[in-house]
């Protein structure tokens, strides 16, 4: 457990059942297990009539849980673990190509944090390479569901939104989100942790990865843990990032994606 000083959070796509899945689901307890985090957000999650990932990793770790669902057959979800209680918890669908409701969401907890109230988010875009202008849409209902739910910004600890955005950053989603164009709600944006403290790329969609050898995308930095500004300094300024699952735990990879853990400052 981090410090009283210390938010701890990772966000990581843990790939479904895609691949060797189930010889993934032990490793993938082990790094969790093993960074500690506070709150996890996590992509990609099943849930089937024979087994359920998240009550299985909430039980491992002693942890709180709530999910967004699926309406799919396939429980393709999003979910979010803390370490403390989670006194509520929403959701909504994005926007798909056809201008209808799909199956992904953003996934917001209500987490009764020891320095207050911490509004926690997480979502997963759409993944086609040619559909930035629908992620762009996703992002602003994203924006206008986390400005719903947030705290004071004068005074609330700020809202933290992760997940697999399936986009560079660089990308006009992105670019959105982080108010080098114009964001999507005009008194919130949000600061990318892991370009404030970490110069390097922070690959976590990278061919070194077995599982995608042979992918046809670039090597990105497509998840992220971002931080809603306006907020009152230091709260939420991230202090340090790394890359999770990275290396094989008993011979297996755990996941396609790397994940990405930060540690943000609280203030006293």
């Amino acid at each position: 457990m981090t410090g009283p000083d210390r938010l701890r959070v990772l966000t990581w796509n843990l790939w479904w059942r895609f691949g060797p899945w189930e010889q993934r689901q032990a490793p993938i307890l082990e790094v969790l297990r093993q960074t500690d985090a506070d709150v996890i957000g996590l992509q990609e999650v099943w849930a089937t009539e024979d087994g359920d990932q998240l009550d299985d990793l909430a039980g491992a770790l002693g942890y709180h849980a709530a999910r967004s669902p699926d309406p799919s057959p396939h429980g393709f979800g999003n979910a979010v673990l803390s370490r403390w209680p989670i006194d509520d918890h929403d959701w909504v669908h994005l926007p798909a190509a056809n201008g209808q409701p799909e199956h992904r969401t953003v996934l917001h907890a209500r987490i009764a944090a020891p320095f207050g109230p911490l509004t926690f988010f997480t979502t997963h875009l759409d993944h086609h390479l040619g559909h930035s202008a629908l992620r762009c849409d996703q992002v602003t209902r994203i924006a206008d569901f986390v400005a719903a739910r947030r705290n004071d910004p004068e005074d609330g600890f700020p809202p933290v939104l992760c997940g697999d955005f399936n986009a560079a950053p660089d990308s006009d989603e992105i670019r959105r989100l982080v108010g080098l164009t114009q964001p999507p709600v005009e008194d919130l944006v949000f600061h990318d942790s892991w370009a404030q403290v970490v110069e390097g790329r922070g690959l976590t969609w990278n061919c070194d990865n077995p599982y995608i050898t042979d992918t046809t995308w670039s090597r990105q930095r497509i998840d992220y843990v971002f931080v809603g500004w306006p907020r009152p300094k230091p709260t939420g300024n991230p202090r340090r990032a790394w890359l999770i699952g990275t290396e094989p735990v008993d011979g297996v990879v755990p996941s396609d994606h790397y994940g990405i853990t930060v540690e943000l400052a609280v203030s006293p």
